[in-house]
């Protein structure tokens, strides 16, 4: 008995200390960027406080967007037992999710006031927003047997979206992309960092990217922060309860509220790019 509970401390305790503190080193790097950041003498300030409602802002975005993560997270955890390699895994993964977003940050905050730019930007995280929603909602529609009243509306919505899409795959094929989430294999310590890297520095750069219209309104310190600490949140709960988060990730409560979400703020992005071109015109 001893022996199985020390092996359960092993496997589930070390691999979530080193998740957490993984945390607090990205967190003060970011803090180090955003201090470089505000020594370029740029036209606008950047604050390096937050209001508390900012981070939680984060983590409900993050987790909402984790699905690709949870199914690419699963399928390593799978392949890759132990918890040596749950500590390569969370130390990749985090890396990867934190440098994606470290690095879209960076690009927003240096080029804010240079306004094509903005508005190509706010175009494509538009873009790529309803193609996340159309995902959202494909992923509920393969749920045959849940909420059958509302597969008819959510399947015409669905199909609005693949419409659109396509008429936009062309540029969506350079920022979603097949990543063969579930096709992973065993590896050594280090090339199981590396390869867990590579995925969510994607995930990351394209997930933070979408969400460039809610910048100018909301405080980049304290969202990005609340994205690093939603990210650890969802490690910790796959490395102890992996089948429940997996699961409740893909509840279609969370699917569908999700996809709204998407095709809200997509729209939204258009209606602030418009109105920027309009405002120059």
């Amino acid at each position: 008995m001893k022996m199985k509970l020390k092996k359960i401390l092993v496997q589930k305790a070390i691999p979530v200390v080193l998740v957490i503190l993984t945390f607090f080193a990205l967190s003060t790097l970011l803090y180090g960027i955003l201090l470089i950041l505000s020594s370029l003498s740029l036209n606008y300030p950047i604050i390096l406080d937050f209001r508390r409602r900012e981070p939680l802002i984060g983590i409900i975005v993050y987790l909402k967007t984790a699905i690709d993560f949870t199914i690419f997270m699963g399928a390593l955890m799978h392949t890759n037992p132990g918890w040596k390699k749950r500590v390569a895994i969370g130390l990749g993964t985090g890396l990867g999710n934190a440098f994606g977003t470290f690095l879209i940050l960076t690009i927003w905050t240096v080029a804010r006031n240079f306004t094509p730019l903005i508005v190509i930007f706010t175009f494509l995280s538009s873009i790529i927003l309803l193609r996340l929603a159309q995902e959202s909602f494909e992923e509920f529609l393969k749920q045959r047997q849940s909420f059958i009243k509302l597969k008819m509306p959510v399947s015409l919505l669905q199909d609005q979206l693949n419409l659109v899409n396509k008429l936009f795959r062309p540029i969506l094929k350079f920022f979603v992309k097949d990543l063969n989430l579930t096709k992973t294999k065993k590896l050594s310590f280090i090339n199981l960092v590396t390869f867990s890297f590579t995925i969510p520095f994607v995930l990351g750069f394209t997930d933070f990217s979408a969400y460039i219209p809610l910048y100018r309104y909301i405080n980049v310190f304290g969202f990005t922060l609340g994205i690093l600490l939603g990210h650890t949140l969802l490690t910790i709960g796959l490395f102890v309860l992996t089948k429940q988060i997996v699961s409740l990730t893909r509840h279609p409560v969370v699917l569908i509220g999700g996809g709204l979400a998407f095709v809200a703020i997509g729209l939204f992005g258009f209606t602030e790019a418009i109105r920027v071109i309009l405002s120059l015109l």
